[in-house]
């Protein structure tokens, strides 16, 4: 199985919209958060110049998007989503130890928020994230590694 990012275009909206849909709904839904097909494209444009398409072999199967902001050296994991079908593959644990290894090599921080609902929650726990805020509906986590 080979892995790879390419950047995300905007024919690959209705995979992203079904894709916020499988993974994110019952969590927004559980946050009191909107689920319409309106915010879903909102969230998805959102810095969508650094979403990137997850492909395993040549199937798209998740969304990967960081940004990387100087004045503050912070890579920020905007948004990671894996198809529920292609979960526990290791594949977001895998994206995420490579931002942390890019991370290394300027002493960034990385920081993330998680929808409180979210059992990702305790991914990014396991992985070294500390919680450093929270607001109405999301944890704020950052990593000095």
């Amino acid at each position: 199985m080979k892995l790879t990012l390419r950047k995300a275009l905007p024919s690959d909206l209705d995979f992203l919209i079904n894709l916020r849909h499988a993974t994110m709904r019952d969590y927004l839904e559980d946050a009191g958060m909107p689920t319409t097909y309106e915010a879903y494209v909102d969230r998805i444009q959102y810095k969508f110049d650094c979403a990137q398409i997850i492909n395993l072999d040549d199937t798209p199967i998740g969304l990967f998007k960081t940004e990387y902001q100087k004045e503050q050296n912070l890579w920020y994991l905007i948004q990671i989503q894996i198809h529920p079908g292609y979960q526990n593959l290791q594949v977001g644990s895998q994206l995420i130890y490579s931002l942390i290894e890019k991370a290394k090599i300027t002493n960034a921080v990385v920081g993330l928020s998680v929808i409180k609902t979210n059992p990702a929650y305790k991914l990014y726990q396991r992985l070294g994230f500390e919680k450093v805020g929270e607001n109405k509906f999301e944890h704020e986590l950052e990593l000095y590694p």
